[in-house]
């Protein structure tokens, strides 16, 4: 995902989410694919009009990602033409999620949009809005299992791979450390894999040290912390998270005399994920050097314009939208809209089309 930080009982909430994960039922069969991948023209059948109550369901609201996400979901809806009510929180915990889908479908919701927390679990809470007729489109995290109208979500391999490059050209050999995200979400399994598996084929000089951090800050913090006191001589990071990962990795480089601005002997290389502003300030100030634009604006416009569509009968097949973007049939059968997520560096830290550069 974008990056969540949890609190100390996240053990307890994962053995738990295991639990819902061994009960959940068997996976539902994916949208029958009529329609194109404009999102101008899709010659799709309409059965309700796309009217009714939408409920939103949020992972966190600790990352300053999921917070400008949060801030979008109104306006996007407005623009759309959505009844949305207010978000949800599932405050990290995915069984919290499971009981926030239910206690929207309660409230007579005709469309849900989520953003799961965990990839697989997440099935027990799709399984019970399609017995009650109820479409769903997920934002950010595609879900192994269940039936979604539609994903929204940038090409998260991609991310692991714009990083790797960039370290890659400007770290000749040496030690790089990637700080992963909880690799129960397939965003953390695919930037990781990803990021990996590039290093390994295309910069073999590099060595790769990793820390699963399952997007919490505090565990980035103390395990870069160790891993810096073992391997001083670190060259590059790739933050897979900025929204939890940004601060205490500057904090941590900063209290061993580490942090170095950008063309300053013993600079430490850093890309990131997501493109809040904090990042955009990093840049400017040579604290790190890029970031993968997450888009938390196209995520809540596009995720109210599916369900909507969802909700009115309208399908979808791959193919080139009409929005920089691409719809992918994944393995699972489910469809998912990629969206563009830029590289940001200090050559273009300053464009005004960027979200980052456009909330307060």
């Amino acid at each position: 995902m974008a990056g969540s930080t949890v609190r100390n009982g996240r053990q307890g909430r994962r053995l738990t989410a295991w639990a819902v994960r061994a009960t959940a039922a068997a996976a539902c069969g994916t949208l029958a694919l009529t329609a194109c991948g404009s999102t101008k023209d899709t010659g799709a059948s309409s059965t309700g009009g796309g009217t009714g109550k939408v409920g939103v369901i949020l992972p966190l609201l600790t990352s300053p990602f999921w917070q400008s996400y949060n801030d979008y979901v109104p306006k996007m809806a407005k623009s759309e033409g959505v009844q949305a009510l207010k978000t949800v929180n599932s405050n990290s915990d995915p069984s919290q999620q499971i009981t926030d889908i239910n206690n929207e479908l309660n409230q007579g919701v005709k469309g849900l949009v989520v953003a799961p927390l965990d990839s697989a679990a997440i099935e027990a809470g799709l399984n019970q809005a399609e017995r009650k007729g109820v479409p769903v489109v997920a934002v950010d995290v595609a879900p192994d299992k269940g039936k979604v109208a539609m994903v929204v979500r940038a090409d998260n391999v991609a991310y692991g791979e714009k990083a790797c490059d960039y370290l890659g050209a400007h770290i000749t050999s040496g030690k790089v450390v990637q700080i992963m995200g909880d690799l129960a979400s397939v965003n953390g399994r695919d930037r990781s894999e990803a990021f990996r598996a590039c290093v390994k084929k295309k910069y073999p000089k590099l060595k790769v040290l990793e820390i699963p951090a399952k997007w919490e800050s505090d565990t980035a913090a103390s395990k870069l912390d160790t891993l810096l006191n073992a391997n001083p001589d670190i060259k590059g990071i790739y933050m897979q998270a900025g929204g939890v990962y940004l601060a205490p990795t500057l904090q941590t480089l900063k209290s061993k005399g580490l942090l170095k601005k950008a063309g300053q002997a013993g600079h430490i290389t850093i890309v990131s994920n997501d493109g809040i502003p904090q990042e955009f300030d990093a840049i400017r100030k040579g604290e790190i050097d890029a970031t993968v634009s997450q888009p938390a604006d196209a995520y809540a416009k596009y995720g109210m314009y599916y369900i909507k569509a969802a909700m009115a009968g309208k399908t979808f097949k791959p193919g080139p939208t009409d929005h920089d973007s691409t719809i992918v049939k994944l393995p699972s059968g489910i469809l998912e809209d990629q969206l563009p997520a830029p590289l940001v560096t200090k050559d273009n830290v300053d464009d005004a089309k960027l979200w980052g550069n456009t909330v307060k």
